[in-house]
């Protein structure tokens, strides 16, 4: 599987998502039932979760951000994804890969998001 998360300058290179694979829709679900513990929406509806690349051999690549980067469930986050993410039918492997470039804004999230915390 190509590697989405090569390095240039420090940062991984994030690529567009799978969006025409059969599994995405169920794989953005199974990021949708992840939320930040410090805000009450899921990690995907806020703009977190960067890429989701996967292979042809069903390998799925994750590239997220956190809100910023003392955030105290940066280590545990991806660990996460993967769990919500692996036992979906099809999913052979999962790698979830935290990234700060570029960072987080809170233009990034959906219309949804931004209407639960009362933003619209």
């Amino acid at each position: 599987m190509d590697q989405p998360t090569e390095q240039l300058q420090g940062a991984p290179l994030i690529k567009p998502s799978s969006t025409d694979h059969p599994l995405h829709e169920a794989i953005v679900e199974a990021c949708r039932s992840v939320y930040d513990p410090e805000i009450p929406v899921n990690i995907y509806d806020l703009g977190l979760v960067y890429t989701i690349d996967i292979s042809p051999e069903n390998d799925v690549a994750v590239i997220m951000t956190l809100t910023a980067p003392g955030c105290p469930v940066a280590g545990e986050m991806p660990g996460w994804i993967a769990d919500a993410v692996e036992p979906l039918p099809g999913v052979k492997t999962v790698d979830v890969q935290l990234t700060w470039e570029p960072p987080w804004g809170m233009e990034m999230m959906s219309d949804e998001a931004r209407l639960e915390l009362g933003f619209m």
